[in-house]
Parts: C-alpha cells; structure tokens; sequence
C-alpha cells in the first residue's frame, strides 16, 4: 500500500509541474480501486486502496489547500464527493445520498468518510483531474482539457491519466491570448 502511495505522490507532482494548484482551483479524482489491484472495475473494491490513494490526495491538498472532488462510480451516475464549504462556494447543488461500496465506489466512500463536511453533488467543473483505472472522469472537467504526461502510468495494475484545463481561445486571428506588461489599448 505504501508504493501505491508513492505512485500517486510521483502522480501529483508530474500535475502540479503542469499545472500548479491552489485554493482556487479544483481537482478532481476518479479511482477505481478494483482496477488498482489489477481486477475488473467495479468487482473488488478495496478500502485499503482507498486509504492510500486517500493519504496522498490529502498530503497534496495540505500543501497546495486546492479543493477535491472525488466521483463516485456508474451506480450514483459518476457524482461527487465534496467538501460542503466546496459545494457553497461554488454554488453546485447538493444531492441525497451517501456513497457506500456497492453503490459509489470504496474511493469515493472513503473519502466521504473522511472529510469534514462531505456532500455529494451532480456536476462540477473542475480545473484538473487524475484518472485511475479508466474511470473517465472528463465529464467533471472544463471545457478545453489537455492532457499531461506523468513519469508513471500506473498506479498498481491501473491506468492513469492526468488532465489539466485551459480557458478557451476565443477572437480569431487579431487576438492576443498572452498578457504583456506593456501591452497598450486597442485602438
């Protein structure tokens, strides 16, 4: 369980190279914890997993205070756990249910286990997002996601991919996308 957790730690590094995250930003986790111990997703869920995938997110959060959303499986159609504050803030509509193992996912209860103030909610748009075990958390990101590369593919017997999101580019060839200091007025 310690080298799934020294995985992800490579994981979240390789995605706060790309894209550093902080209060403001949100990110989201789709795990599958079957996947992760190389069975089929959604056949063995593990609460184990979940501990150790869960004790790295946590470090990272506490040292970049970026907020998490984590999205529970097929069975409560891929929702999320957040922190209610996250929820608040943000202005999502909270839902009725609570994740268990058959029916959202051991990484998604156990994370509801342990935060604070969990609340599930439908739908977010998060600023970036690992996936491990082909979860396909895409739906929970903004619109223009890109794709970044990790040293480690795996995690255990899982897939995983990173995202991180961008504003869209908008204006057509007299635009200007980067900001410069000594950028003048348009005239």
């Amino acid at each position: 369980m310690n080298e799934l957790k020294q995985q992800l730690e490579t994981v979240l590094d390789d995605l706060h190279a790309a894209m550093p995250l902080d209060e403001h930003k949100l990110l989201v986790i789709g795990a599958s914890t079957s996947e992760v111990i190389g069975k089929h997703i959604g056949s063995s869920g593990t609460e184990e997993v979940g501990e150790s995938l869960f004790a790295a997110i946590k470090q990272y959060q506490q040292k970049t205070n970026v907020q998490l959303a984590f999205q529970c499986c097929e069975h409560l159609n891929r929702a999320l756990v957040v922190e209610r504050a996250t929820a608040e803030a943000r202005q999502y509509d909270i839902v009725s249910v609570i994740p268990v193992k058959q029916a959202g996912g051991s990484m998604a209860t156990y994370a509801y286990q342990q935060l604070k103030d969990p609340v599930v909610v439908e739908f977010i748009r998060a600023d970036a997002g690992i996936d491990i075990g082909d979860t396909f958390i895409g739906m929970h990101l903004k619109h223009v996601a890109v794709p970044v590369r990790s040293r480690i593919t795996d995690i255990g017997q899982a897939h995983v991919t990173l995202a991180k999101t961008r504003p869209k580019m908008i204006g057509g060839a007299r635009a200007v996308y980067e900001r410069k200091q000594d950028h003048e007025n348009c005239t």
